[in-house]
């Protein structure tokens, strides 16, 4: 849905800004100089606690009443919570303060507060450290700091005494303002700390500013807050070669600064307790299996969402959206899922159809239609609920008092229907009313999946509003977003105007811009300055909790707003962005964070969400979308109509790129899985592959579908060829197998005419496929083929793989529920032979859907191929005397610039077809090879 500020260029905001522009106590871009405030506090007390931990006291040193009054005594609590998690917990030691609630996402509860006030503080303190298996913490009582370091190596990754340094000082607590920072050495890579449009790519850039506040900005505004708060960093560092990440957590919902100067990081946050998580990897990948351990892990996908989707803002009516679906079809471009942004809706309103426009009777005909076929249908849900008595979703609201309130009545605001109510997901009843009104339209028209939108919460007004008497609010004329509520700002309280201003909507507007007002009330009184950036996360819990309620079917959520844990309950479209083609290059930075959010299932609108695209930039950007993990096209009313098939050079790429999607789909399935059950991403840097590898830390233009399936697109207009970073080793592009790249880790120029993409697949991987289709429904039931990629030449080497595959309508995605395969896929070279095999778990499934394995493509060898010595489960298999059919072919190796094509080893591409090999059953294949010719 198109946002107000998305038309708005930040700077015509200026006048909101004249209020905060005279106050210097905000954010300052100026960061070569920081005002130390107070002296910090000092270690008073400490002991071990019953369950293994660590409690402390601390009192400040030097009151002081810059940003508010200290709190004069903390607790602090310290625990290794696993073998690779610390947690360093520090809030007010005699008064509760708010927290990220506990039921929203579970972990465990710190000691009650008061437990130990009033012991002798001559109590001696005996430990300095306390060490855990891979991380040891330890202190300086006065001023206290605290610092983290790695077991195996002594590595200090996070240390927050200010000692020698200009750039920081020491610990602050005050109820308004919080301060912590850290040492880094210049030479760490950080990574996350979103949401936010990175123009300088992946790495966090020193100086940038990184705000971390829940907003309705469109995204093609950079380094600003945008619609997510993701308070975590990974930092990846190589030591002598040798790779080590880790990151960090800061769990607070609060609005925060984040200043990163190369060689230290600051925190500056607005409320809450400094609850800190440590995670020590050591690699890429498992710091994000660690951190979605703890915050939950990827939530399970269905089949079909990985297909691909098409909507616009602006079907008028039900026959639009019938059009659309057809003429994929006649362009014979895939697609699985039809979508509608608000045009359903009668006036806006949620939960409604307009009966004009989408008949009931027409929209079930047609939702029978593409059901029959395997499509599924999606429309939008925005948090705001329409102020209008007639209205039978907001009547059931006001009779359970679900809304959020301001001086005890529900808080007005305006959306897209006008006046509304914003419902309290922190509210029990809410989350039933939610439940309820989701199964009502669901019975109006069987869904097949929710997006939710708006979510930050965005509202068109600010401060406290009221329905003007005698006109119309909105008119129904000129745009809708235009604030037509009787406001006025709300300055009077200090959670409304606190004394720190961040640099929201990167401009420093007061935090109740175009939101909820932050001195509004939630369930048990908490208020919206507190729970303001959860507010879209919980809205994802209660929509989860009410879609598989319904018929027991996997949910599929796609969410704006996301907190830390979000990735558990829905996927993540990065939201308004503009065709362009830094639009489509900053894409990428996004859904790689994402990844690292525990958010794997993630894209951006493809060709752009506003102004119009050229027809050479949708060319290039469905080339890229193809394979975002959520791959989808989606435009804005007021652009012209840009479907894939809207140009006939668009159509040829799309058919390209989105048919070898349909292929990969067991691929991305398996990937789907492994995040689920690991954390793992199914996009994500080239580094998380490659850690060593120190040229890829930065790199943002390329990326990696799992472990080993690299995408190097065209980013640039004009261009028709790529240049690319190749990590070491033998790449193979899926295109064209016989195409072979060999590299020490350097540069090469691929070919990329207009409708080429250039995606490669690594070395000792065996890449599970099948022949693609028109819909995901249909290719999921072709034969498969198994790609076994060795490096190219090597008379010795390995490769594996996996698959999972099951019911994808269930709720859990897992092994053990008759409904499930998993199978691991093998491959050796070695003394003449080549051997493959699977080892299948559970698999019945599998066999019950009759899928079978036709074809075997082996890459990389050296030598030629022995026909007569073939066996299959360990019988011979004569050539011409059954379907199989062995065939090889040599390999073309492209040179770098710098080659002179001396000494390259010379491989073949093996084709092994005509099997007849059941998923669900163990396999087993060898075949002789010969010498190098």
């Amino acid at each position: 849905m198109f946002s107000p500020s998305s038309l708005l260029s930040l700077s015509s905001l200026y006048v909101v800004l004249v209020l905060v522009s005279c106050f210097n106590g905000g954010y300052s871009s100026s960061s070569s100089v920081h005002t130390k405030i107070g002296k910090g506090y000092r270690l008073i007390f400490a002991e071990e606690t019953t369950d293994g931990g660590f409690i402390g006291h601390l009192q400040v040193k030097q009151k002081n009443n810059i940003y508010g009054p200290d709190i004069p005594l903390l607790q602090l609590y310290v625990k290794h919570e696993t073998e690779d998690r610390l947690r360093v917990h520090i809030t007010d030691a005699e008064k509760q303060r708010w927290e990220v609630p506990y039921n929203l996402l579970p972990r465990e509860q710190p000691p009650a507060l008061k437990q130990t006030i009033g012991r002798s503080r001559k109590n001696p303190i005996t430990v300095s450290e306390i060490a855990g298996s891979e991380l040891i913490f330890s202190y300086t009582a006065d001023p206290f700091s605290f610092a983290v370091k790695r077991k195996s190596n002594g590595q200090t990754l996070f240390n927050s005494s200010s000692y020698g340094s200009d750039s920081f000082g020491e610990m602050v607590f005050k109820d308004q303002y919080l301060e912590i920072s850290t040492q880094l050495p210049k030479d760490a890579s950080l990574y996350g700390l979103g949401e936010n449009t990175q123009p300088h790519g992946i790495k966090l850039y020193p100086n940038d500013p990184y705000t971390l506040y829940t907003t309705d900005v469109s995204a093609i505004n950079l380094n600003t807050d945008l619609y997510g708060s993701h308070p975590v960093y990974m930092d990846l560092r190589n030591v002598g070669g040798e790779p080590y990440a880790h990151a960090v957590l800061l769990l607070n919902s609060n609005g925060m600064d984040v200043f990163y100067r190369g060689n230290s990081l600051t925190y500056k946050v607005i409320g809450g307790v400094f609850d800190f998580y440590f995670f020590s990897g050591p690699t890429p990948v498992g710091v994000v299996d660690q951190y979605t351990s703890f915050i939950g892990r990827p939530a399970p996908m269905p089949y079909w969402s990985l297909g691909f989707h098409q909507c616009r803002w602006g079907y008028h009516n039900l026959s639009v959206v019938e059009d659309v679906v057809e003429n994929y079809r006649k362009a014979e471009i895939p697609l699985d899922v039809i979508w509608n942004d608000d045009d359903h809706m009668d006036g806006h309103k949620d939960f409604t159809l307009n009966p004009v426009n989408y008949p009931r009777p027409k929209l079930l005909a047609f939702l029978d239609k593409i059901h029959s076929r395997g499509m599924k249908y999606i429309v939008i849900i925005d948090p705001g609920i329409g102020v209008n008595s007639s209205y039978g979703v907001y009547q059931r609201g006001i009779a359970n008092d679900v809304f959020i309130k301001y001086d005890g009545e529900p808080y007005l605001a305006q959306v897209w229907p006008g006046a509304v109510n914003f419902p309290d997901f922190l509210n029990p009843k809410t989350v039933a009313w939610w439940g309820d009104e989701i199964r009502r339209f669901h019975e109006l028209v069987p869904v097949d999946g929710l997006w939710i939108d708006m979510n930050e919460a965005s509202n068109f007004c600010s401060g406290k509003c009221t329905i003007p008497k005698g006109k119309i609010c909105p008119s129904g004329t000129g745009p809708g977003w235009i604030c037509c509520l009787d406001c006025k700002n709300i300055t009077k309280t200090r959670w409304d105007d606190p004394p720190y201003k961040i640099n929201a909507s990167g401009l420093q507007v007061p935090i109740g811009f175009k939101t909820i007002a932050t001195s509004a009330v939630h369930y048990n009184g908490v208020l919206e300055y507190d729970a303001h950036s959860i507010y879209g996360f919980s809205q994802a819990i209660a929509t989860h909790k009410a879609l598989q309620g319904l018929e027991g079917k996997r949910p599929f959520i796609l969410s704006r707003s996301t907190y830390v844990g979000s990735g558990r309950y829905a996927a993540h479209w990065t939201g308004d962005n503009k065709g362009t083609w830094e639009d489509l290059k900053y894409s990428i930075t996004t859904v790689m964070n994402f990844g690292i959010f525990g958010v794997p299932m993630v894209g951006a609108d493809i060709c752009g969400f506003y102004p119009a695209p050229t027809e050479e930039l949708c060319n290039r950007w469905i080339e890229v979308g193809a394979f975002y993990p959520f791959s989808r096209d989606h435009a804005n009313y007021y652009s012209p109509r840009q479907e894939l098939y809207q140009w006939e050079s668009v159509t040829k790429s799309a058919q390209n790129a989105l048919g070898m999607r349909y292929k990969l789909l067991p691929y991305l399935y398996t990937l789907n899985y492994m995040a689920h059950t690991s954390g793992a991403p199914i996009a994500r840097p080239l580094f998380f592959s490659f850690p060593a590898y120190k040229e890829c830390y930065g790199l943002s233009t390329q990326f990696l579908l799992g472990s080993s399936l690299m995408v190097s697109p065209v980013l640039e207009q004009g261009k028709t060829s790529v240049k690319a970073l190749f990590p070491p080793g033998s790449w193979y592009s899926v295109f064209d197998m016989t195409q072979t790249i060999v590299s020490k880790g350097q540069y090469f120029t691929l070919d990329a005419p207009l409708n080429v993409v250039n995606v490669h697949l690594h070395q000792n991987t065996i890449l599970p496929m099948q022949q693609g289709g028109m819909i995901s429904k249909e290719a999921r039931m072709t034969p498969f083929t198994l790609i076994v990629t060795f490096p190219a030449g090597a008379s010795e080497a390995q490769a594996e793989g996996n698959l999972y595959l099951d019911n994808d309508e269930l709720p859990e995605m897992k092994l053990g529920n008759g409904y499930s395969t998993y199978v691991d896929l093998y491959a050796t070279a070695k003394e003449g032979s080549v051997k493959i095999w699977s080892e299948v778990q559970e698999g019945k499934f599998a066999l019950d859907q009759g899928w079978k394995i036709e074809k075997v493509t082996v890459l990389g060898l050296g030598g030629s191929v022995d026909t007569s010595g073939l066996e299959i489960n360990g019988s011979p298999v004569a050539n011409g005397a059954s379907n199989v059919e062995l065939s090889s072919v040599g390999q073309i190796h492209l040179q770098d610039d710098d080659e002179d094509g001396e000494g390259k080893k010379k491989s073949l591409m093996v084709e092994i077809s005509g099997l007849d090999l059941y998923v669900g059953k163990n396999f087993d294949m060898s075949m002789k090879m010969g010498t190098q010719g």
